[in-house]
């Protein structure tokens, strides 16, 4: 897929967007199932909205088939999203989405590999679904499991959707078919038949002084025989290099705020923050398992949310904000 890579100026004051991946409970330690469907989570979902509401963000909460499907999840959503609190979008998780046609495996979680007609149809119901669901129909988009395809774009566009922001900067999921982002950088872009399509990485990338050997360089430093070395535990100790993205899960407050330090001296100035909703009840994903785990995660994220907007005296937007703001700028 060719990107037209968008550079904006220095002067750029910072701008975050939230996106939610808004979707069904589900053991995340099991192979996927089309009978998980249950949402109960999103009862809890002013957990997540306070925060926003705190700082002043819209959250953009892109949704799958089951949320958009079930009263428990539409009510909160409908009611944040008509008070101008909350963007709706969309999430194709392909296990849980009709038509139901293809075998649930590993490699169909990823809905870019589905044949074109396949993932097309699946795309449109759920679009459909959301419309009728939230009365407005989604123009952003976010591929479930990160699975942007061959095909993915040209759908999208005839589907009318304007963002996407399925691309995991800077991760390879080829080891059980997914794609391959360890490429791409945390600079939007332009792409698709018309090059009207805004797409928008979620944030990540290299930091320390090893920076520079990215993605095959920390392949090498990671490699299992290299772990059990000296050396391996000292370039980590002295943050030599570091693999972060910029979410809750997984990744502490300092480090989030040392990727986007990175990040932000090198030029990126749009910064995509994102999390999976079933964090806001322990057990819902790995990251929160108990109230303890809820509580540090909820903290995380004021933490962030306090450094950008009131060290960095950053700003935020919605990705529909943010594809108008870069037409605007030229970029």
């Amino acid at each position: 897929m060719k990107r037209e890579l968008i550079f904006l100026p220095a002067e750029t004051r910072p701008v975050l967007t939230v996106v939610i991946h808004t979707e069904e409970e589900f053991d995340w330690n099991k192979p996927h199932n089309r009978s998980s469907t249950g949402v109960e989570h999103m009862r809890h979902l002013d957990r997540a909205q306070t925060m926003f509401d705190e700082f002043g963000i819209v959250p953009n909460y892109v949704v799958d088939y089951p949320i958009a499907s079930q009263a428990t999840a539409i009510e909160p959503l409908k009611a944040y999203a008509d008070s101008g609190r909350a963007l709706i979008g969309a999430h194709l998780h392909p296990w849980v989405s009709p038509p139901y046609e293809e075998e649930v495996n590993t490699l169909n979680s990823y809905p870019g590999n589905l044949p074109r007609n396949l993932e097309a149809e699946k795309l449109r119901l759920l679009t459909e679904k959301i419309t009728r669901s939230f009365g407005t129909q989604p123009v952003t988009y976010l591929a479930g499991r990160y699975g942007f395809g061959p095909n993915t774009g040209e759908i999208l566009e005839g589907l009318g959707y304007e963002v996407d922001i399925s691309p995991a900067v800077p991760i390879n999921f080829c080891a059980d078919g997914g794609p391959d982002y360890s490429g791409y950088t945390s600079h939007p872009y332009w792409f698709g038949n018309q090059r009207k399509l805004l797409g928008l990485p979620g944030t990540g990338g290299y930091v320390g002084a090893l920076r520079c050997g990215s993605t095959s360089l920390y392949n090498r430093l990671t490699h299992p025989w290299l772990r059990r070395t000296k050396l391996s535990g000292l370039i980590a100790r002295l943050r030599l290099m570091e693999r972060i993205r910029l979410s809750p899960e997984d990744y502490s407050e300092p480090e989030m705020r040392r990727l986007t330090e990175t990040l932000h001296s090198s030029g990126i100035r749009i910064f995509v923050f994102s999390f999976h909703s079933p964090s806001i009840q322990p057990g819902g994903t790995p990251y929160v398992q108990s109230q303890t785990d809820l509580i540090r995660f909820q903290d995380k994220c004021r933490r962030y949310f306090d450094y950008f907007f009131n060290t960095l005296d950053g700003t935020s937007m919605t990705p529909l904000e943010i594809r108008r703001f870069v037409e605007k700028t030229g970029g």
